[in-house]
């Protein structure tokens, strides 16, 4: 998937990327700050043991009145106990006095190995150094921060969109532990426009659901999951509705970047499910599908065999409703269920599975609901990285 990254910041915001001892080498450490006061809107994961960046951030969100993220990566700071509560309030603590905030209007993000302390005198020499250097600083662009982010990530993820006057840049980060609860990962959208903070949570609310939660590499949910949109109004008010949809699009941008660099993963899967009877229904029996390694493993071969698709769909023994008779299967535009393909369609279909995006149309024939999400193929490279990640 080739991609344009954005080269600048929206009006007022400034970045500083660095490395902090997280991790061996590179930069491993990042902050995106306004230069003004802000609003903003957060989500975050509803893990039983979110970690104490998720437990910090979330009482600071709760003013709607961020102003910068800060990110580690390679070290998630979760079940590190009394000591990781108090590692990541000095980090905020520490950024806030490097950019001349109060502590509450700073976000933290940690991502990584779960279980280890922070390298804090490592972290610690880092800040002195960058209080040191002043503003010179903060001149990191939207790339450089997405790769300071980055984990088994193979890629950077960043978005930008225009909307009337102002602009919003995003960077992402995450491959594995993706099936939301919220949000997914690790996501930042800063904004230029000028919007109230009801508006601008809404925004994000709608965006996520269309987007981020609808987005699965391995059914299991981080313990740091967060995605946050921090508008500072320096390019003056836009229409909320335009706002909303371009948020929207950017953040599904961000998702099918995710989802095509999924651990292991060589091609995005995209599974349509619709005429359902609502829209939840159409979101359960497409993850169904997107989550099952039968499903993936044949996307990963090139096999069509739809026989694994109706497996998944059956195993929803809870929508009742649903009868074999009335649903259809499609990979890509070619029809496989009820009516089987003959020999020189399947290898025309062959061929179509072995592109770099797959997709699965399934219909119900129950109502005019319908939900798309994504996902990846699963390939002995995903056993390889989680096998080894620690070690």
């Amino acid at each position: 998937m080739t991609h344009n990254h954005p080269t600048t910041w929206p009006a007022g915001f400034r970045a500083h990327t660095g490395h902090g001892g997280l991790r061996g080498s590179g930069d491993d450490i990042s902050i995106v700050a306004s230069d003004r006061p802000a609003v903003s809107a957060a989500m975050f994961t509803r893990s039983l043991f979110a970690g104490p960046a998720v437990v910090l951030s979330r009482a600071h969100a709760a003013g709607q009145r961020l102003r910068a993220v800060t990110t580690l990566a390679q070290n998630a700071n979760v079940a590190t106990g009394r000591r990781g509560e108090e590692n990541a309030a000095e980090i905020t603590g520490r950024v806030a006095a490097l950019l001349g905030i109060p502590a509450g209007e700073v976000l933290i993000g940690s991502t990584g190995v779960i279980g280890r302390p922070l390298p804090m005198d490592a972290l610690r020499a880092h800040f002195d150094e960058a209080a040191g250097r002043g503003p010179a600083a903060f001149g990191a662009r939207p790339l450089d921060v997405a790769r300071a982010m980055m984990t088994t990530d193979t890629r950077p993820k960043t978005a930008g969109r225009a909307v009337g006057p102002a602009r919003v840049v995003g960077v992402a980060k995450g491959v594995g532990m993706l099936e939301p609860d919220m949000a997914t990962m690790l996501a930042y959208l800063f904004t230029d426009a000028a919007l109230s903070p009801a508006d601008l949570d809404a925004a994000l609310r709608a965006a996520v659901d269309r987007t981020f939660n609808c987005l699965s590499v391995d059914t299991d949910t981080s313990t740091s999951d967060t995605v946050a949109v921090i508008a500072n109004g320096a390019a003056g008010p836009v229409d909320p509705d335009a706002f909303a949809a371009v948020l929207a699009d950017l953040c599904l941008d961000l998702t099918r970047q995710l989802a095509s660099d999924g651990e292991g993963a060589t091609k995005l899967l995209r599974v349509t499910v619709e005429r359902a009877a609502d829209p939840a229904q159409a979101r359960r029996v497409a993850k169904s599908v997107v989550n099952s390694p039968l499903v993936k493993t044949a996307v990963h071969g090139a096999d069509p065999n739809w026989g694994r698709v109706l497996m998944a769909i059956g195993k929803n023994t809870d929508e009742t409703t649903i009868v074999p008779g009335r649903v259809t299967v499609r990979f890509g535009a070619v029809e496989v269920y009820p009516d089987e393909p003959g020999p020189d369609t399947l290898a025309g279909l062959a061929a179509a599975m072995r592109q770099d995006e797959v997709d699965i149309v399934i219909g119900l024939g129950l109502g005019q609901a319908a939900a798309t999400v994504y996902g990846c193929d699963l390939s002995a490279g995903y056993v390889r990285v989680n096998a080894d990640y620690t070690t």
